[in-house]
């Protein structure tokens, strides 16, 4: 996998920008990404040093219409952990 394609886009909320104080930014990434991907492609392209990642599946949420259950598709979010004084200007602003 590209390292272009690892990174799908950030996720700004409430709790991600609370995470933001602590040097932790919030992704969603490809579902076939591993940690060690993650971390190379935050690092090149951000320019910056990456300390931890964890991974979540989030899975997709079930709803109904009229007699059917249809489900959404599951995705991953990464928590990237930075060293202190590393920021991202992407996020910065929001």
């Amino acid at each position: 996998m590209h390292l272009y394609e690892v990174l799908r886009r950030p996720l700004v909320t409430e709790k991600t920008t609370l995470l933001k104080e602590e040097d932790k930014y919030v992704f969603k990434v490809a579902n076939g990404a591993t940690k060690h991907q993650i971390k190379e492609a935050v690092e090149k392209t951000f320019n910056v040093k990456v300390t931890k990642v964890n991974v979540i599946i989030v899975r997709g949420k079930t709803k109904r219409m009229g007699r059917r259950e249809v489900t959404g598709p599951s995705w991953k979010k990464a928590i990237v952990g930075l060293e202190p004084g590393n920021k991202i200007t992407l996020f910065e602003g929001v």
